[in-house]
């Protein structure tokens, strides 16, 4: 049986202008590839508000351009209400998810909360998708792979809920 409703996925880091922008980019565009675009609905957030209503950090959209994907971005931040409105909170690294399972008002909210890189077989030990805001393009450019490897985890993880059994 097929859902009624889309899939919701949220990605969260800091600040919302860096990592969580390009997972929501990157995981739309694989979404859309594999036909599943009007099952799947993503979004990002910031634990915090510095940002709120700016776009995407330029380094981040020139990376996500040179691989072709598209983003259109306003930082918002994450409020503890977002979780009833989600199946899948994605955190970015450790303190993000620390922060989201203290936000998480029941055990139900709780186990919706993944780190991105969990989805990686390749990570091992290491879940942590690091900040690139205080380096240059090359940071960018690793961050946009380790994220591309965990997008395509978590679409992997969730296609058997979004597709009718054959």
């Amino acid at each position: 049986m097929t859902r009624a409703q889309p899939y919701r996925v949220c990605f969260v880091c800091s600040g919302n202008i860096c990592r969580s922008p390009m997972a929501e980019a990157v995981l739309r565009r694989m979404a859309t590839e594999a036909g599943l675009a009007d099952r799947i609905a993503v979004s990002s957030a910031g634990m915090g508000g510095w940002h709120v209503g700016e776009s995407a950090d330029p380094r981040a959209a020139s990376a996500l351009t040179r691989r072709g994907y598209a983003l259109r971005h306003a930082a918002r931040q994450w409020q503890p209400v977002d979780f009833a409105d989600l199946d899948l909170v994605v955190a970015l690294d450790g303190d993000h998810y620390r922060q989201l399972v203290r936000m998480a008002p029941d055990p139900s909210e709780r186990a919706k909360i993944r780190r991105l890189r969990s989805f990686d077989p390749a990570s091992g030990d290491d879940l942590d998708v690091p900040d690139p805001y205080y380096g240059g393009t090359r940071g960018f450019e690793q961050v946009l792979d380790l994220i591309e490897a965990g997008c395509a985890g978590i679409l992997a993880g969730i296609r058997p809920v979004l597709e009718p059994p054959a």
